[in-house]
């Protein structure tokens, strides 16, 4: 699997965020997104989630059915953490597992493999925002996507999470899938590195 994306460039309420911006990504490498705050670095993984125009440029990922969507090819975790309080831990990964598709662990394996087992029957709003984070990162376990889009992944998660966060996009990459991470700190996994520069 390799993706390209060339030229690309974005222009939100006629105001430009970036333009002409280039690079490639192979299976089994991570690119974290580095720059200021309005540097475009949330702009282009939503743009690659699906969730904004490009003003111009191509993005092209080879190596998968070109008859599915990029954005049906990556798992997408945002700044906001996409839970429904009064939804149990467990309630949430199985309906991110169904309407996702393409299953992989069972929603308990994915809460266990992020230390959150014992909150399985827990509705997400008792959980702390570390706690949060993490039943946000076990939605990337539930189901098979290649590409995952992940906006400052490590907010709120205390040292010992962030290993783990390490262990799970390690274990991604390992198994041939690729990363791009919007991070002000540094991460716990080697990556190169794609800094974004804020518009005049």
């Amino acid at each position: 699997m390799h993706l390209r994306v060339s030229d690309l460039a974005v222009t939100r309420s006629g105001r430009p965020i970036f333009s002409k911006l280039s690079f490639t990504l192979s299976a089994g490498e991570a690119l974290a997104l580095t720059g200021p705050n309005g540097a475009g670095k949330s702009t282009l993984l939503r743009l690659l989630a699906g969730l904004l125009p490009m003003s111009a440029g191509k993005i092209v990922l080879d190596g998968t059915d070109p008859d599915t969507p990029f954005s049906e090819e990556a798992h997408y975790l945002g700044h906001r953490d996409a839970l429904k309080p009064a939804l149990s831990s467990v309630e949430v990964l199985t309906f991110w597992r169904a309407m996702l598709g393409r299953p992989a662990l069972a929603p308990r394996d994915a809460l266990d493999r992020v230390g959150l087992g014992h909150a399985a029957t827990l509705p997400s709003a008792y959980l702390s925002a570390g706690q949060r984070r993490r039943l946000s990162l076990a939605r990337l376990l539930v189901a098979h996507r290649p590409i995952w889009l992940l906006d400052e992944p490590t907010a709120a998660l205390d040292q010992a999470s962030e290993a783990m966060f390490g262990d799970l996009v390690a274990d991604h990459l390992t198994r041939g899938g690729l990363a791009l991470i919007a991070t002000h700190t540094p991460l716990p996994i080697p990556t190169r590195t794609l800094s974004l520069k804020a518009s005049a």
